[in-house]
């Protein structure tokens, strides 16, 4: 099976982060998408970051009705902080039958270069790259593909996190089960 894996914080997942999913499993040659919650991404800073456990219940809510999306909380197991590449090997020792697909935005790729180990996951896995506003990207490798008609949204989870600490209605950018989840739970207020 060929399974993409959609690296994130999700703090909060958005509509944008569902949308990127969808478009990956249905117009790209995946059959799976995972959402891999990170615990703690080494180059972010931790403190607004809602709980992990939370984090993962929102994702697994909201892909429950889609056999195609999944939320995975595999770096919950392993040292933090979590790096790319050691999930990568040990997702492919645990299920070598796979082949597993790094999902990343363009933004991300202009600091792939940065990432530990970043030439061994170039020679290992494929990368499937969609654009991010502001962040044009060409071809720079024959393991990276890009996905150029993903829609873009210019939203963010950061921006997400500062609408509802300021009473904003922001129901309409974060999935339905999420948004309740959200509201019910006061987070982020």
């Amino acid at each position: 099976m060929k399974i993409g894996l959609f690296f994130g914080s999700f703090n909060p997942m958005h509509i944008g982060h569902k949308v990127i999913a969808s478009y990956m499993v249905e117009f790209s040659d995946l059959e799976k998408v995972y959402f891999v919650v990170s615990p703690q991404n080494p180059l972010k800073d931790k403190k607004s970051l809602l709980d992990q456990h939370h984090r993962l219940m929102i994702i697994r809510m909201e892909t429950e009705d889609n056999p195609k999306l999944d939320a995975s909380d595999i770096e919950f197991h392993l040292p933090q902080p979590s790096f790319t590449i050691d999930t990568l090997v040990h997702l492919k020792e645990e299920n070598p039958h796979h082949e597993y697909v790094l999902i990343m935005g363009s933004d991300n790729l202009k600091s792939f270069s940065k990432w530990k180990n970043y030439e061994q996951i170039l020679e290992d896995y494929l990368i499937y790259v969609y654009p991010r506003p502001g962040f044009e990207v060409d071809k720079a490798h024959n393991r990276i593909t890009i996905i150029k008609d993903v829609p873009q949204m210019e939203i963010s989870a950061s921006f997400i996190r500062k609408s509802i600490k300021e009473k904003k209605d922001i129901s309409y950018l974060v999935p339905e089960k999420a948004w309740k989840y959200i509201d019910k739970m006061n987070f982020y207020k």
